[in-house]
Order: C-alpha cells, then sequence, then structure tokens
C-alpha cells in the first residue's frame, strides 16, 4: 500500500493547535491496526463505518486514502451497494455521490 494522502488543512491547523489531541488520534489509529486483518480490508471497512455513520468528512477522507492505497472505485462502490439494504436508499446515494467526488 502506499503513503497516505497529506489531511485537508484545516485538520493540520487543528492538530498543530492541540498536539496531545493529535498525538492521542494517532495512538487510536494505530492501535485499531492490530489484529489479522491485512491492509486493504482495514481500509474498506473504515470506509463502510463512516458510509454507515453518514459522515461525510470521514467518507471523503476514507475514499481519499483508499485510493492513494491503491483500492479501485470499484471496490468502493461495492461497499456502498452493501450498504444499501442497512442504511436504505437516501443515504446509499449519499454516500455514492461523496465516493465520486473524492479525487
Amino acid at each position: 500500500m502506499s503513503q497516505l494522502p497529506k489531511p485537508p488543512q484545516t485538520y493540520r491547523d487543528f492538530i498543530a493547535r492541540f498536539p496531545k489531541l493529535g498525538e492521542a488520534w494517532d495512538a487510536l489509529a494505530e492501535a485499531g491496526q492490530e489484529g489479522p486483518l491485512d491492509a486493504k480490508t482495514q481500509r474498506l471497512l473504515k470506509l463502510a463505518v463512516a458510509i454507515g455513520a453518514q459522515k461525510e468528512g470521514p467518507v471523503h477522507a476514507s475514499a481519499r486514502k483508499a485510493l492513494a492505497a491503491g483500492i479501485t472505485r470499484e471496490e468502493m462502490e461495492q461497499v456502498v451497494a452493501l450498504a444499501a439494504g442497512t442504511i436504505g436508499m437516501p443515504s446509499t446515494v449519499a454516500a455514492w455521490s461523496w465516493i465520486r467526488e473524492t479525487e
């Protein structure tokens, strides 16, 4: 998997202002990576959780990171399709649009 994209400037500004929160966030993210799931599966699961929570920002971030890691748009779109039965059609279409607008 390749290098993660640079976080948005607002996030970087926030972490510069509150560095201990940034350190705690990094530690939390690192701890979640421990276990048997490979990096691609972890990335797709994080996208799925963001979709299920209907959090536009995290969907964008997860999609950016997935693209940087070599995950295809088709793979991400399947995650959206799998969510449809659980989150409903309007929420599914919203998540699909968030992924499509991610570069």
